[in-house]
């Protein structure tokens, strides 16, 4: 019915290329300032900003995560 290794390696892949691709997403983050931007933050403005700066890391991720998908897919057939 499903094949187990295949599963595991599609997981391992998405999971490589989401670290990657937040890991680039936070360093172009930090080269234009938002990290310093949220530290300055006051109140609920900084929240905001901690959401933004989240949804921007997690966006990067599943990016590169998808992106590493659709390319494995096409490599293997």
């Amino acid at each position: 019915m499903f094949d187990t290794f295949a599963m595991v390696s599609t997981v391992k892949v998405f999971v490589w290329w989401f670290v990657v691709g937040s890991t680039m997403a936070l360093a172009v983050i930090m080269l234009q300032g938002g990290i310093r931007e949220v530290m300055q933050a006051q109140g609920s403005v900084w929240e905001l900003k901690l959401v933004e700066l989240m949804t921007t890391i997690i966006g990067g991720g599943l990016l590169g995560g998808c992106i590493a998908l659709i390319l494995d897919r096409i490599k293997k057939s």
